[in-house]
């Protein structure tokens, strides 16, 4: 996905440093992630929500709060009321471009902060909380001793999620004094709860009270074993895969007509991780799917192999031509099953590159229904009539040209 670098002014007029990624295809929406105080905008789980949003068309913007990350201030000058006013300030930008955010993330303290200014941003439709605590002053169990030097010297340094951050007094008061209740009751959005029931740092209990609060619509999803930074890769991809499915429900994305030569739309292949196989297929805002190699061959085994879906493609166009012919003879076919086999293994092929024999596919097509034999037989022929069958058998001509992709060109001095 391209990814735009930006800043725009914060609350108190500092520079708040940005990464707004955007969709290598149109752009139906726009989301606001707000990460936890702790955190910053490239943590893991905020890149791979962030590459999935963007793969339905929808753009992302993630920034830092005042003092965090790149962004210039001090945080320890800060209070729960500068951030959310931080985050409001982010939504303004956006919609000074013509983006006005219609999706709200926010992950812990930014949780909160999401259902706080949610009410506040007329553009959001949707809004969805990561390990976010019902009442913003629970984190300050998570302070420790640290309370005491806050109280005596305005602010000192703690640890959440084992990362140092410095608090100061106005920030503990004012987080403590936050009731998120009524405003979460009224927010009058779509909502979606995701938290870990094992979250060492927001209880689970915090999830079941915002979710409790909240009217219609709302969903809760739990992490499993997730911590409370959702560091661990499948976690991610998961909190991915959950907030791109729902958001899809609620954001009505309308794509544009497809383009001339492509009456299917075009099919983006983007690599999801550099380090294994594991890769996004998007076809449109709402079909995704991802593909990957057995953990045998160096992949995490998260989606079928390349082979996998040609072997689907040829099930699911044979089952699909068989039940176009059986409808329009009005046949009494109740249910068809499809099995398929294909005698390659795609890891190795790739690393061998040789055309060593013919591909074979082996298909195992199931008929329920109070059939005769001609017509069985007679839908075994309809069966090698399927598109995707003859595209196999006859093989295809394909055709490769080089995209300039925008990192590209800043390499070639272009952008």
């Amino acid at each position: 996905m391209p990814t735009e670098r930006i800043t725009f002014q914060g609350h108190g007029g500092d520079t708040l440093a940005a990464r707004l990624d955007l969709p290598e295809g149109p752009h139906l929406a726009t989301a606001l992630f707000a990460h936890c105080f702790t955190c910053g905008k490239d943590i893991p789980a905020a890149r791979r929500i962030a590459a999935r949003l963007a793969a339905m068309g929808i753009a992302v913007l993630r920034f830092d709060f005042t003092g965090l990350g790149h962004s210039e201030g001090e945080f320890a000058n800060t209070t729960f009321t500068s951030n959310v006013a931080d985050l409001k300030a982010a939504s303004a930008f956006l919609e000074s471009r013509g983006m006005a955010p219609s999706l709200l993330i926010g992950h812990s303290l930014g949780g909160a902060a999401v259902l706080r200014a949610a009410p506040e941003i007329a553009s959001a439709k949707a809004v969805v909380t990561i390990g976010a605590p019902f009442d913003p002053g629970h984190v300050t169990h998570n302070f420790g001793e640290a309370l005491d030097e806050i109280a005596a010297k305005g602010k000192a340094e703690v640890l959440l999620g084992g990362r140092p951050i410095t608090l100061g007094q106005e920030f503990v008061e004012d987080v403590r004094a936050e009731t998120l209740g009524p405003i979460i009751a009224n927010m009058k959005r779509a909502l979606l709860v995701l938290h870990a029931p094992r979250d060492e740092i927001v209880d689970i209990s915090n999830a079941t009270q915002i979710f409790t609060a909240a009217k219609h619509p709302k969903s809760f999803v739990t992490l499993d074993d997730a911590d409370h930074l959702v560091t661990d890769p499948s976690d991610a991809e998961y909190a991915a895969e959950v907030i791109t499915a729902w958001a899809g429900r609620y954001l009505k994305l309308t794509p544009p007509a497809p383009p001339i030569g492509a009456p299917e739309g075009v099919v983006r292949v983007k690599e999801a991780d550099p380090n294994g196989f594991l890769q996004d297929i998007q076809n449109g805002p709402y079909h995704h799917a991802v593909a990957d190699e057995p953990l045998a061959y160096g992949g995490t085994n998260r989606g079928m192999s390349p082979y996998g879906f040609v072997a689907s493609g040829l099930g699911a166009c044979t089952s699909m031509t068989i039940r176009m012919y059986a409808r329009r003879k009005g046949w009494p076919l109740e249910g068809i099953a499809v099995d398929v086999t294909h005698d390659k293994v795609h890891a190795q092929d790739a690393e061998t590159a040789k055309d060593t024999r013919v591909d074979r596919f082996k298909r195992r097509i199931c008929f329920e229904g109070n059939l005769t034999q001609d017509q069985i037989t007679r839908l075994l022929e309809i069966a090698d009539k399927c598109p995707v069958h003859r595209t196999l058998e006859k093989g295809a001509q394909i055709e490769t040209e080089l995209a300039l992709c925008p990192e590209m060109l800043k390499d070639m001095g272009e952008g």
